[in-house]
């Protein structure tokens, strides 16, 4: 669809069930993202992929330190969206200090379908970023998830007096 893109926050090992910080429904999570990817393919739509990395020079953190395989997009999204650009950040906000919002004029782009990980953190910061206003920012509410479902749906109730609620299988492309 032209003027939209799909922005995925934090696909990352990670938050997976073998990584240092498991989140829940992560493994429905991902087929939700999968779909979502092969929907933006199917309708060439630019993919984009953001990638947060704690740098050692900051002291390192619990997760996504640079050089383990915990930082890694998993290579199921990596092989569904192999086109996909990706931003490297390092605030909740993926549009704070990276080329997202670059990328996206370049791409004359004027809607944002977002969707990651953690939905109360990094998907909420980028969704409501003051970068954002200018786009129309929708968010698929089945392609996120965080450390429980109460946390995940009071995040999901906050962003819904912002930014247009959907999911994967409604008519958003």
């Amino acid at each position: 669809m032209k003027h939209t893109a799909l922005v995925l926050i934090d696909l990352q090992n990670d938050y997976f069930s073998s990584g240092k910080f498991p989140l829940w429904n992560v493994e429905q999570t991902l087929e939700s993202c999968l779909s979502a990817i092969e929907k933006a393919n199917n309708n060439a739509m630019p993919i984009i992929l953001v990638k947060h990395v704690v740098h050692s020079d900051s002291g390192g953190a619990p997760f996504f330190n640079e050089g383990t395989e915990g930082v890694n997009i998993p290579p199921d999204i990596l092989s569904h969206a192999p086109d996909a650009l990706v931003v490297v950040k390092e605030f909740a906000d993926s549009f704070e200090q990276t080329n997202l919002d670059t990328l996206l004029q370049q791409s004359d782009i004027k809607t944002i379908i977002i969707g990651g990980m953690m939905t109360q953190n990094c998907v909420t910061h980028t969704a409501i970023s003051k970068t954002a206003e200018k786009y129309n920012v929708k968010l698929l509410t089945d392609c996120c998830t965080t450390v429980d479902e109460m946390i995940h749906n009071l995040a999901l109730r906050a962003l819904s007096t912002r930014i247009d609620l959907i999911q994967v299988d409604s008519a958003w492309v």
